[in-house]
């Protein structure tokens, strides 16, 4: 059985636009006449991405919510989306939250597919336009860079364990932000598998070390710090920028990168020793 690092490893033998970036991101780039487009595609499954007996009204908006936010970490525009639904009891809720997060976000569907399978996973594909080129990627910090998040990390723990507060079902895809953010970053990424997961990702892909201090990381009131920066399902913006950088949004610099060293990550200086964040198998 294959973990997630080894099925993605295989997958990079097969024919690649170059607009995949090698899968080594979140999203693929297609400069399309005068146009830069972003795609994305992201799937979540009763009893991994959320409890049986959640509310269809919030899978839909957790489904389209973090396709959305993948888009947000390219500074793109939501052109459109596609749906890739279950047919499950109470079908109707779901479209009442599709209808919702659609509506706040000022997104139309473009079509799908619908089957009736158990237990129930969805897929969503969302489109983007690029408002600021180059896109943003993953790849891009420098030493000397600072990192940054754009909110707390912890609150989706606290929602699931506690069964209370909508960030761990209605997370908010940070689209206004990382529009704003786009033209100033070296790097961008969102948090959904864990901060220190997430920088990791981001510090390897640029060849670098990222430096983290616990203590500069905001986290939800009442969050354990060290479980909130490895929980993920925070849907934050994580960024690096060259020193001396202003965000012209509410933000947090929790630390920066280096040059690479034997870890990919640091926390207050040392190689944690801890599971970074969520990885499939």
């Amino acid at each position: 059985m294959v973990n997630e690092a080894e099925f993605i490893a295989a997958l990079r033998t097969l024919p690649l636009h170059p607009g995949a970036q090698e899968l080594r991101d979140d999203t693929a780039i297609l400069a399309i006449g005068g146009e830069t487009l972003v795609l994305t595609h992201d799937a979540i499954a009763e009893g991994v991405h959320y409890r049986p007996g959640t509310d269809p009204f919030d899978v839909a908006w957790k489904l389209v919510a973090t396709n959305l936010s993948d888009l947000a970490a390219k500074g793109a525009e939501p052109v459109g989306l596609l749906v890739g639904a279950v047919l499950v009891d109470g079908a109707e809720r779901f479209v009442e939250g599709l209808r919702a997060i659609l509506a706040e976000y000022d997104v139309p569907l473009l079509g799908g597919d619908t089957i009736s399978v158990s237990p129930a996973t969805f897929g969503c594909t969302a489109i983007g336009r690029a408002t600021f080129t180059p896109v943003p990627r993953r790849d891009g910090a420098r030493p000397g860079d600072g990192l940054w998040i754009t909110g707390p990390v912890g609150a989706a723990m606290l929602g699931f364990e506690t069964g209370q507060g909508s960030a761990y079902l209605r997370p908010r895809p940070r689209l206004t932000d990382g529009q704003a953010l786009a033209p100033h970053v070296t790097a961008m990424m969102d948090v959904s598998d864990g901060l220190l997961l997430d920088a990791s990702r981001m510090a390897e892909a640029s060849g670098c070390t990222a430096d983290i201090t616990l203590a500069k990381v905001p986290v939800a009131a009442g969050a354990d710090p060290l479980r909130a920066v490895t929980w993920g399902d925070d849907y934050e913006l994580l960024f690096a920028a060259p020193a001396g950088f202003e965000p012209p949004v509410p933000a947090a610099r929790i630390g920066g990168m280096i040059a690479a060293g034997k870890a990919p990550l640091l926390l207050d200086g040392q190689a944690p020793g801890i599971a970074l964040g969520y990885q499939h198998r």
